[in-house]
């Protein structure tokens, strides 16, 4: 059975190898601020503790007040899983780093939340709709 990776395990590996990037914790997930969403994603993929090669899934929930990202990661070798997630205040435009370099499987789903919330990935290769057309206006799940 997979293991799911606790919160306090996950902090204080992640804060042994870069202090100062997890800015809360529960039980199973972890929260990052948005600029450093990409420098936590490249150590869950590089850190041999964590070695999460897949995103599982990436996704967007629409507070209101906030959007918060949600990637789930899983390690292969280890059979882990992580939950990583981020906070984006505000309504306006929103923009965090892309991580399709580090997953390839991050590619139409960064695009599925540009196209429904308005998130936008900088970095992502081919940052266009995915289910609406070019010009469609806003975006139906905000």
């Amino acid at each position: 059975m997979t293991q799911v990776l606790a919160g306090v395990d996950v902090v204080r590996r992640i804060n042994e190898v870069r202090p100062g990037l997890v800015v809360e914790w529960n039980e199973t997930d972890v929260w990052v601020a948005p600029q450093d969403i990409y420098k936590t994603a490249k150590l869950f993929y590089e850190d041999s503790e964590f070695d999460c090669s897949m995103l599982l899934g990436l996704t967007a929930v629409d507070y209101i007040e906030y959007f918060e990202l949600v990637y789930h990661l899983r390690s292969m070798r280890k059979n882990q899983t992580a939950v990583m997630k981020s906070k984006l205040p505000g309504r306006g435009e929103l923009i965090v780093s892309s991580v399709t370099d580090i997953w390839k499987g991050a590619d139409l789903q960064e695009r599925e939340i540009y196209d429904l919330m308005g998130i936008r990935f900088d970095g992502h290769p081919n940052m266009k709709r995915v289910l609406l057309w070019e010009g469609f206006p806003g975006h139906p799940l905000r």
